[in-house]
This record gives C-alpha cells, sequence and structure tokens, in this order.
C-alpha cells in the first residue's frame, strides 16, 4: 500500500466544483441532510469523502449534477458552482459533460445488451461521430480494464467487472469530473484496489476525480480527504493527517486505521504514528517493542480448546461440482465438513463460487455431481423446505427477502408456514427480536427501517424457524463501521448460543475478528481451508486467490506471528527487555 503526499492541489489551480453553504432536506424529514457544507475541490485533485451512514454523502453527490434539486425534491439552499456552471438551474443530463456520477446501486446504471452499447449509449446521446465510437470503446475499456469483454452482456459479468463497466459508461462521455458513490461495497479486495487503481489513473491524466467511500485503507491513495458528519464538514485535509486522528475516526463511528490504532494503544502519537503495516514494522523495532511468545501460545491454545468443543459434521460436502447451463462447472470437486458449532468463513474473489457454493447447505441449489449432506440427509432427495428446519438462508440484500407489511408478521412467516402453534409461533418471534434487538419494532414497516436494521429483520425471520445452521450471504454490505459491527456481534453471539455459522464475505477484517475457520474459493475449487490463523498467515496464498489480509494482521506477520486484530496485537506487546 502506498500514500500519495501530494496534499491538495496548488492554489492557484482553478476551482472545479465550489460549493457554498449547501443545505437540503428531503421531504417529510425532520432534520436536514446536508447542513452548510462548503468547501472548494481544485481541478485535477483526487478526493475520497467520509463519514458514518446518514452523514450526507449521498445527498451531497446527488447535488452535484443536479438529481438534487431537478428530481429529488425538498427543502434545497445554497449554491455549487461545476465548471462554473450551477447544476441546480441545469438539465442534470446537460451537466454530464461536466462531472459524471456512478451511483451507489451500480447495477440500476447497467441497462444495455452489451459492454459495447453501455459504453457507447453517452456519447450517441451527445452526436459523437459514428467514426469515433470504435476509439472511444477502445479508450475506455483499456482504462476500465475490460478488453475482451465487449461483447458480454452485462447481467453475465461479474461484481467487479459491472462496478468497472459503469464507470466506463460515465468515462465514455468524456467528463470533467467523475464521481464514485461507495463504488467498492460489494468487491473483493481485488476489485477494491482496481476501481482505486482506475481512480488514480483518471487522476494522473488530470480528471478531478470523488470517491464516496468507508473504506480508511483506501484513502490513503487520495490528494485529499473530506469527512462529512451530520450533514456538515467535520474534517478536510491531507489524508496522512486526517487518517491517523484515530479517536477522532472512533467517535464518528468509522473504523480507524488499525496501524495506527495499534501503535495509539502503545503510546505513540501524532506524526509518528506509522499508517502502513511496512511502515509500522520500522516504528515497532524504534519503539524497542517486541511480541510476547508466552501470550501467543496463550491465543493458539485458546483456538485448540474452541475446536475441540466442536460437535459432529453438520454439513458434509464430497466431491461436489455445480454447472449453470450448459456453462464451465462454477464448482470443481468441492470436499468440505463443518462441524456444529463452527463459525466458517467463505471467502474469494467476485465470481469464484462462493454463493454457489452456499446455496448447496439449504437445498436452494443441487449438485450437478457430488453429494451435499445437511444433518444426515441428503438435499438432492430432499425439498427447499425439508432442509430449511435445519439451515436457515439470509440473503446479502435483505430486500430480496422482505415482504411482510409489518417487522411482526414478517418474522411469524416462517413459524406459521412450519406449522408451530398460535403460541409457540408468538414466543418464537418474541425471542428472535430480542435476539437482533428489535423489541417494539414490531408494528413497524420494515421497509420504513434503515439498511441495517432491515438486515437484523432478515436474521430475525430466519432465527424464528429455529435453525441449527444460520447461512448469511454479505450480512455486512452496505454499512458503515458501526452497523457492521453491531451485526457481527449479533452474528457472535448467535454462534456463543450455539448456532453454526456459515458467513460469505469480502470483508477481510471481519473474517480475522469473527471467523473461526476459513474456507478460500478460487475458479469453483477450495483453494484453502482452515484454522482463521493458519489461512491468514499464508499472505502469498490469500493473493493468488485476489485477496489481502487486514493492515494489522499484515504487521504482525511481517513481525513473525500471526495476530487477528489490533486487541490481540496490543496484548501480546511488550518492551523489549520488559
Amino acid at each position: 500500500m502506498t500514500t500519495r503526499q501530494t496534499g491538495p492541489a496548488p492554489q492557484d489551480a482553478p476551482a472545479a466544483i465550489t460549493v457554498r453553504e449547501l443545505a437540503f432536506r428531503y421531504k417529510a424529514q425532520k432534520e436536514k441532510a446536508l447542513d452548510g457544507v462548503s468547501l472548494d475541490v481544485a481541478a485535477g485533485q483526487f478526493v475520497v469523502v467520509m463519514g458514518p451512514s446518514g452523514a450526507g454523502k449521498s445527498t451531497f453527490a446527488a447535488c452535484l449534477n443536479g438529481l438534487i434539486p431537478n428530481f429529488i425534491k425538498g427543502e434545497y439552499g445554497g449554491r455549487i458552482g461545476i465548471c462554473g456552471r450551477d447544476p441546480a438551474k441545469e438539465r442534470v443530463g446537460a451537466m454530464a459533460r461536466d462531472i459524471g456520477l456512478v451511483f451507489q446501486d451500480f447495477e440500476a446504471q447497467l441497462f444495455s445488451t452489451n459492454s459495447r452499447l453501455e459504453i457507447v449509449f453517452g456519447p450517441e446521446n451527445f452526436n459523437v461521430a459514428r467514426e469515433e465510437m470504435d476509439g472511444i470503446i477502445a479508450a475506455t475499456v483499456r482504462t476500465v480494464s475490460l478488453a475482451g469483454l465487449e461483447d458480454r452482456e452485462p447481467s453475465t459479468l461479474s461484481g467487479g467487472e459491472k462496478q468497472r463497466l459503469a464507470i466506463g459508461s460515465v468515462l465514455a462521455i468524456n467528463p470533467r469530473i467523475i464521481c464514485m458513490d461507495e463504488p467498492t461495497t460489494d468487491l473483493d479486495p481485488a476489485g477494491k484496489q482496481a476501481v482505486f487503481a482506475i481512480a488514480g489513473r483518471l487522476h494522473d491524466k488530470g480528471l478531478t476525480v470523488l470517491i464516496i467511500e468507508h473504506e480508511t485503507e483506501e484513502a490513503l491513495a487520495a490528494d485529499r480527504v473530506v469527512v462529512l458528519d451530520k450533514g456538515r464538514v467535520a474534517a478536510d485535509g491531507r489524508p496522512a493527517d486526517i487518517l491517523r486522528a484515530v479517536d477522532f475516526f472512533a467517535s464518528l463511528g468509522l473504523r480507524p486505521l488499525q496501524v495506527p490504532e495499534y501503535f495509539s494503544r502503545l503510546g505513540v502519537a501524532g506524526e509518528a504514528l506509522p499508517l502502513t503495516p511496512e511502515d509500522g514494522v520500522a516504528a515497532f523495532g524504534a519503539g524497542g517493542f517486541a511480541l510476547d511468545g508466552e501470550r501467543h501460545a496463550a491465543l493458539l491454545a485458546a483456538d485448540d480448546v474452541r475446536e475441540d468443543r466442536y460437535g459432529d459434521p453438520v454439513i458434509d460436502v464430497r466431491g461436489l461440482e455445480y454447472r449453470y447451463g450448459t456453462g464451465e462447472p462454477a464448482l470443481r470437486g468441492v470436499d468440505l465438513a463443518i462441524r456444529a458449532g463452527e463459525f466458517l468463513a467463505v471467502v474469494g474473489a467476485n465470481g469464484c463460487g462462493k454463493t454457489t457454493l452456499v446455496k448447496h447447505f439449504n437445498g436452494l441449489l443441487t449438485p450437478t455431481a457430488g453429494t451435499v449432506t445437511v444433518g444426515g440427509r441428503d438435499t438432492a432427495g430432499s425439498s427447499v423446505f425439508e432442509i430449511g428446519r435445519e439451515v436457515g438462508y439470509v440473503f446479502q440484500n435483505p430486500d430480496h427477502q422482505i415482504f411482510a407489511d409489518t417487522v411482526y408478521d414478517e418474522v411469524a412467516f416462517s413459524p406459521r408456514m412450519r406449522g408451530f402453534a398460535a403460541a409457540d409461533a408468538d414466543r418464537a418471534v418474541k425471542e428472535a427480536l430480542r435476539a437482533v434487538d428489535l423489541e417494539g419494532y414490531e408494528a413497524a414497516d420494515p421497509f420504513s427501517l434503515t439498511k441495517g436494521e432491515r438486515q437484523r429483520v432478515a436474521v430475525a425471520s430466519v432465527l424464528s424457524a429455529r435453525p441449527r445452521v444460520i447461512v448469511l450471504d454479505e450480512p455486512t454490505t452496505g454499512l458503515d463501521h458501526k452497523e457492521q459491527r453491531r451485526m457481527m456481534e449479533l452474528i457472535k453471539r448467535l454462534n456463543d448460543a450455539g448456532h453454526t455459522i456459515i458467513m460469505v464475505t469480502h470483508t477481510m477484517w471481519v473474517v480475522a475478528e469473527y471467523a473461526h475457520r476459513v474456507a478460500v474459493m478460487r475458479d469453483g475449487r477450495l483453494a484453502k481451508y482452515g484454522r482463521t490463523r493458519d489461512v491468514l498467515g499464508d499472505e502469498a496464498a490469500l493473493a493468488a486467490s485476489s485477496l489481502r489480509v487486514p493492515p494489522v494482521v499484515s504487521l504482525a506477520n511481517r513481525l513473525g506471528r500471526t495476530l487477528l486484530s489490533v486487541d490481540e496485537l496490543a496484548a501480546c506487546t511488550r518492551k523489549a527487555g520488559g
């Protein structure tokens, strides 16, 4: 990981974006989403905008190209200049040559029948000559690394490829500014790196780039970080300065950079705080620190004790192969045994077979070859309803799972379908809502809740059927750090209460801090499987599967021990000779 230390653009650089006292309140909302935001962005700057959920980040992005107030109505105030034009007074389409916006839900931006047509849609609408189109397509696919995929239907692309296509469709218009709203939310670590690499290339070409992002590590690549909180600018400056403010980030519910957070625990402060694992190794030696072998051994012993407590296998996979239609196999010869009480993370690059694998665990898919046995029952001869008694499945997007008018009816659906007596169904609903901290929400419309609350409703709707195994597909996607932590603590409590947990995720700090074991998928095969500490200790093998360990784990590995969190590394650190 490298750090750009260029800082803000020169003072004499012309302003690409000027914002003065920008305010906006959505209809039917009491509080303002934006409340007096003022800032300038110089032409050619690379700016990352950060903040917790509800800080106003997406609202700010929608103001930049005129979606607010021209399409999204509400109480609007202040003014914006985009290359000298006021987007509030222009048609949204007319602003596209000045600023291109890649939405948070990037799939909603894709509608053409192949990638080539998706890329040229914008230029066609601006009457670009047909003879120029081939050159635009070639330049765009080169910039966003989609060469060879020009004739593919967007729906057949991986998540990372779709994201890059959405970026490419905006770039093809050749805007002077590009703004991406949380572009890495659904991407694996390699996909996140690819998006920021694209941003870096655009920046190097002189474009003004704004990225709205939760991931603090990635912000190190920017010229400047702007932090929003409660609709206001809470911080604005160089990444190296802003990202060292560990306590400030924690106070906003954002995840601080792990390496400076660790060294701040050791009493290091200010500019002496290293930002990267590489710098951390030097600071560790210069500070006279050492790792305590006895404390590390105690952690390994605790891993042994936990594993000894697992029960018999509840899911057994043998020679599993699966093929969608007549295409290439999505799964190839997977062997896996998951024991009662485990907390298993399934990780890997986009499109490697993670979700295909776990959909076999509750019968949503049945093997093309091989067997999957759940609780002693072969899934090939069983219905989803039957397997669902053992395995509950929480989808990545809770809105694909929720359908009832009230939270109570949503959570009661499964017990009622399974023939629970009325009193037993009511008891199951109350227990499930208590488990997910949603008591008192029974009469609420699920779709009026926040994304984190809807995710917890989806978990409760699975819990109420009292399955032994719970599968969660990307349970932290789209949540800020505070919500991610709350969701993961809930899942940990369920595991501690006896549920076997299987979680698909791209969020590697979540894997490190919560999972007991890790299954790494690559090209439909099980590339690596074992205890979390063992798997994350092999960074080279993970890199081959397009994965990166969290920075604090990388630092610990460089120091000779695999430690999985800031807490673990700090607990095992002492002064040399002490």
